[in-house]
């Protein structure tokens, strides 16, 4: 199978050839954990997951390194208003995210450094910086200057004037140039801090990631992924940082990175209130949906996200789980492949085409829905369940699912219709029987009566 990724530092779609097959590296930046995640944070955790799991099919030996950011300033506020220790913020939400994020199919990474256990590492390649003239001491800051890398720009394409503008950095008249950036900065009490060579003081952001990623995967790794909006100026950040500090080499040789997520065609944003927080969305729809919504899009497109679109993946999981349960009870039981079908891995090592890949899924299913003897039922469920056990999907069993399901999205008010239902065609009365039938399709239920029970899905629209 020959992967092909789209690298983000050469616009093009390449073949992917990893520098060591027999040790896969790929880091992912993941959290600050001062906050619950919102459905944009969810994005590139499932993206990077459903790529890790297609690499751990291809190679033997897939090191996937996601950190945890735990000192941060925005914790740093969080832990000030409530007058806590900044590691009671950071391990209250670094709990939370591994909740969401495993409710909605995303495993736990092979690595999962967390920046304050890497503090003497920091110190470190700061002070290989500072050594290689690289960085400079100014204000009790230790700052990076960007004039000493040729090639600073190299990811986001962008020019000295762009990158000023676009940088958001603090300008103070200690920097050499605008768009330094701070690899060390002082701290004072109640703040956070740790002892250095430049004073007591934390690191700065995009220093974290730098050093965590060699620390655990080396100078040099083979993919490095996160949002968009990364690309500058973390990402920009880190790779100046890194390969400054060691020799020149090269520090990520695939940077992949995943659109943004709006809200009915519109930004999130806390001014506007459509921020939407997966710990609250988990309390009104199954984590499945919420992954099949997440990769409906190709990763690299934005994604948007709305109610109407919510239903439609409930209501086409709905059906899947209602295949398999009927060929289950007619043909089953089943055992998966131990190898997704071919179709549907092409799909995913084009670029994760996600899009693509669902509707092979979906033919699977029909496939499976049409089979009229148990060998064709098998042949299509094993292709079907090894394909959903790669992309995250159909993990539930279908009669928990349609339980769950009955529990919310008034599924109680329609198992009571069922029963009405029951009971009529028991006391043989039929016309009310029938009516109740007409009622239920009017609300886009579909039921299936079978070996004398009745199950029920929301139609697929």
């Amino acid at each position: 199978m020959t992967i092909r990724l789209y690298n983000t530092l050469s616009r093009e779609k390449e073949q992917f050839e990893p520098q060591d097959p027999s040790r896969v590296t790929m880091y992912a930046c993941g959290p600050t954990v001062y906050n619950y995640a919102h459905i944009g944070n969810a994005r590139p955790a499932v993206i990077f997951d459903l790529l890790q799991r297609l690499l751990k099919k291809h190679y033997e030996t897939v090191v996937y390194a996601r950190n945890i950011t735990d000192v941060d300033d925005k914790i740093n506020e969080a832990a000030a208003a409530l007058n806590v220790p900044i590691s009671e913020i950071s391990s209250k939400y670094a709990d939370a995210y591994h909740q969401d994020m495993a409710a909605i199919g995303v495993q736990l990474p092979d690595i999962e450094p967390r920046a304050t256990e890497h503090i003497s590492q920091m110190i470190d390649m700061i002070q290989r910086l500072v050594d290689a003239g690289h960085a400079y001491v100014a204000d009790g800051h230790v700052l990076f200057d960007i004039g000493s890398f040729e090639s600073y720009g190299m990811l986001s394409g962008r020019d000295a004037e762009d990158m000023q503008a676009g940088s958001r950095v603090e300008v103070a008249e200690f920097k050499k140039h605008p768009g330094d950036f701070v690899l060390w900065k002082p701290s004072e009490d109640p703040l956070p801090g740790w002892d250095s060579p430049w004073g007591w003081g934390r690191p700065g952001w995009h220093l974290e990631c730098s050093v965590m990623a060699e620390t655990h995967l080396g100078e040099t790794i083979d993919i490095h992924g996160g949002g968009q909006d990364l690309i500058f100026p973390h990402h920009e950040n880190e790779i100046a940082q890194s390969m400054c500090s060691h020799g020149g080499r090269t520090f990520a040789r695939y940077w992949m990175h995943n659109g943004f997520v709006t809200v009915e065609k519109r930004k999130m944003s806390k001014s506007l209130g459509n921020t939407l927080v997966v710990h609250e969305l988990l309390k009104q729809h199954p984590g499945e949906v919420l992954r099949y919504l997440l990769l409906s899009a190709h990763y690299r497109q934005p994604l948007d996200w709305s109610d109407q679109e919510l239903d439609r993946a409930r209501r086409t999981l709905d059906r899947l789980y209602g295949v398999l349960r009927t060929a289950d009870h007619d043909y089953g039981p089943f055992t998966a492949d131990e190898r997704p079908g071919q179709a549907f891995l092409d799909a995913l090592a084009d670029d994760l085409n996600t899009p693509v890949a669902l509707a092979e899924f979906n033919r699977v299913a029909r496939q499976l829905a049409r089979a009229e003897n148990r060998e064709d039922a098998q042949k299509a469920a094993g292709e079907l369940l090894a394909d959903a056990g790669l992309i995250g999907l159909l993990q539930s069993d279908p009669d928990e699912w349609f339980g769950a399901a009955s529990e919310d999205s008034g599924g109680a008010a329609i198992e009571a219709l069922i029963e009405k239902r029951n009971q009529a065609r028991a006391e043989k009365d039929f016309a009310t029987a029938d009516a109740i039938r007409e009622e239920l399709t009017a609300l886009g239920v579909v039921l299936e009566d079978a070996g004398g029970v009745t199950r029920w899905r929301r139609k697929d629209n």
